[in-house]
C-alpha cells in the first residue's frame, strides 16, 4: 500500500528545556510523577497481598480487608496525591 500524502500525526513540540518541557506536555510536575510512582508501587503491593491469602477463613478475611484498604489508599494517592502534597510543599512560613 502506497501512501500518497504525508500525514502529520502531531504538531512539533520544542523540548529544548529537557524534563520540564516533557512533564509540561504530559500534564505532570516532577512531584506529581513521583506521587503516581509511589501510588503504583503501593497498588502492586496490595495486589500481591490479595494473591497471597491464606486458607484460613478468618485470616483470609483479615488479610483481604487489609489488602483492599491498601489498594484504596493507592487509588486515592494516585487521584489526589499531587493536590494533597502541594499544600505541604507550597507552605509559606
Amino acid at each position: 500500500m502506497i501512501v500518497s500524502k504525508l500525514h502529520i500525526l502531531a504538531k512539533p513540540v520544542d523540548m529544548s528545556n529537557g524534563f520540564k518541557d516533557f512533564f509540561d506536555t504530559i500534564g505532570l510536575t516532577g512531584g506529581g510523577l513521583v506521587t503516581k510512582g509511589i501510588a503504583a508501587v503501593i497498588a502492586v503491593i496490595a495486589v500481591r497481598m490479595l494473591l497471597q491469602l491464606s486458607a484460613d477463613p478468618q485470616g483470609a478475611l483479615r488479610k483481604g480487608a487489609m489488602a483492599i484498604g491498601t489498594l484504596f489508599v493507592a487509588v486515592v494517592l494516585a487521584l489526589y496525591g499531587d493536590t494533597l502534597f502541594s499544600t505541604v510543599t507550597d507552605a509559606k512560613g
